[in-house]
């Protein structure tokens, strides 16, 4: 039968068929987890539903907790779930693997949960905390550019110009040259 290979996820479609590998779900990110990391996951999604308004949405292989820019996300993994939090500092801590400045104003710190036990303080602190400063980390992003204040106009310098090349003197003989003739 006619064909194509999936250049994203390697799945054979057939010629006709509808394909659209990009779209995903909750659902099918979280399908496949162990029992303690659906207990886990939910847990999560409980604490953070809570916060209050947001957005809570599937993209490519995570599930994005959202105001008005992510202020954090999971990754379902086979035996952990990522969670990568943006915070406006540095935390230090042992639930903590990773930090990476993602902005200016934020840092990315990336947390290994396994089980349900895990999601509770300082995780939730962190979260909450995440959440209460999203709006004002990103409005900090989309402030204007502050106004300079007009200055006087420089003096402009003279351009330089080309210096003249330098001949040998008069009565100094010129180097010789060190190409050799045959």
């Amino acid at each position: 039968m006619a064909g194509r290979e999936c250049f994203h996820c390697k799945q054979w479609v057939e010629d006709g068929q509808a394909h659209d590998c990009w779209t995903t779900s909750e659902s099918a990110l979280t399908a496949d987890l162990s029992e303690d990391l659906r207990d886990a996951w939910e847990r999560l999604r409980e604490t953070a539903a809570d916060f209050g308004d947001q957005r809570i949405y599937a993209s490519h292989n995570s599930i994005m907790f959202s105001r008005k820019a992510c202020y954090f996300f999971v990754r379902p993994k086979r035996s952990v779930l990522e969670i990568a939090v943006f915070l406006g500092r540095r935390v230090k801590a042992p639930q903590i693997r990773h930090i990476h400045q993602s902005s200016k104003t934020k840092f990315a710190h990336l947390i290994h949960v396994k089980h349900r036990d895990e999601v509770e303080a300082p995780i939730t602190d962190w979260l909450r905390e995440a959440y209460e400063q999203s709006e004002l980390l990103s409005a900090r992003r989309d402030r204007k550019p502050a106004q300079s204040r007009k200055t006087p106009a420089r003096a402009t310098k003279a351009k330089k110009t080309a210096r003249p090349r330098r001949t040998p003197a008069a009565g100094k003989a010129a180097r010789p040259s060190k190409r050799r003739t045959a």
